[in-house]
């Protein structure tokens, strides 16, 4: 569905390296994280795929179509919802899209622009001027505008970026939704826990270059050696109580818990040596690895 083969971009202006030699294959149906840092280069991607930025070597197949021959086709595949807010403040909300439907040649689609108002919390809106929107508002009809010609493709960037937490659930629910309909999705995101929520597949890029390519449930499982556990005990902990766990990196939490960050092979030893040591175990809280954890631990590597 979408295909990057040695994909590099250097900006000329400073001679910087965005990109350096993607290689990144997303089938159709995948529902696709892109992860990374500021500066990593995940928005010179995406500009890239919208024809804002001009990659400096490689080739982009988008669907099929060559993004340097055929670079209105791909348009029709693509709708992508960028990371800054542009759009005409002067005009409705429904005029916004009734417009970006003219983009395409698209005419009579009024039912399916309300259906896209009333997905993403937006109806009551409708006859609203784009400037009267909070910013949450307009990230959500940037959303509507990506999609009001029913693209095969829909790009995200940071699109929960000042969203209230209420809302943000509702646009989780209707991405599944899209993504359950057949639409193949990528997501930029800084909220991990969305990404984990929402995402099959996990891509980082650091510095301009692929780090990591998997399954989310493989990465995950790659990483789940470790895991996070927090040990309450009966009475204040002191440092020195503690020095026969120094091998475990313990830290103290809340005078009376533990936490340790360990191989989950060594979670029976480290009960044994708090009995051994009468400590009294009121509770205990076993945590895997999260999706955020791995990232770090990606981006540290």
């Amino acid at each position: 569905m979408l295909k990057l083969e040695d994909v590099s971009k250097i900006y000329s202006r400073d001679q910087k390296q965005a990109l350096k030699n993607i290689n990144l294959e997303i089938k159709e149906g995948e529902f696709t994280a892109l992860l990374g840092q500021n500066g990593a280069g995940k928005t010179t991607l995406i500009n890239i795929l919208a024809g804002n930025v001009k990659k400096s070597s490689g080739k982009v197949t988008i669907a099929g179509y060559d993004l340097d021959t055929n670079e209105l086709d791909t348009k029709w595949i693509l709708g992508i919802v960028p990371q800054e807010v542009a759009i005409d403040f002067t005009f409705s909300v429904e005029d916004i899209l009734i417009q970006q439907s003219g983009y395409f040649g698209i005419t009579d689609n009024k039912e399916y622009i309300d259906w896209l108002l009333e997905s993403l919390a937006l109806k009551d809106k409708k006859k609203s001027l784009a400037r009267e929107l909070s910013g949450g508002m307009k990230r959500r009809l940037l959303i509507a505008k990506a999609l009001v010609h029913k693209p095969k493709i829909l790009v995200l960037d940071e699109p929960t970026a000042g969203v209230d937490i209420g809302l943000r659930h509702t646009l989780y629910e209707f991405l599944e939704q899209l993504h359950k309909a057949g639409t193949t999705i990528i997501l930029t995101t800084h909220y991990l826990e969305e990404a984990e929520r929402l995402c099959e597949r996990v891509v980082v890029i650091n510095n301009g270059m692929l780090v990591a390519d998997e399954p989310k449930d493989k990465l995950l499982k790659d990483f789940s050696q470790e895991i996070n556990v927090e040990i309450k005990l009966d009475g204040k902990i002191e440092q020195e109580n503690i020095g026969f766990l120094q091998a475990f990196n313990p830290t103290i939490k809340d005078l009376d818990t533990i936490v340790l960050l360990i191989d989950k092979a060594e979670l029976t030893n480290i009960l044994q040596l708090l009995i051994e040591n009468d400590m009294k175990i009121l509770d205990l809280n076993v945590e895997r690895q999260k999706l955020e954890d791995v990232y770090l631990q990606l981006i540290k590597q």
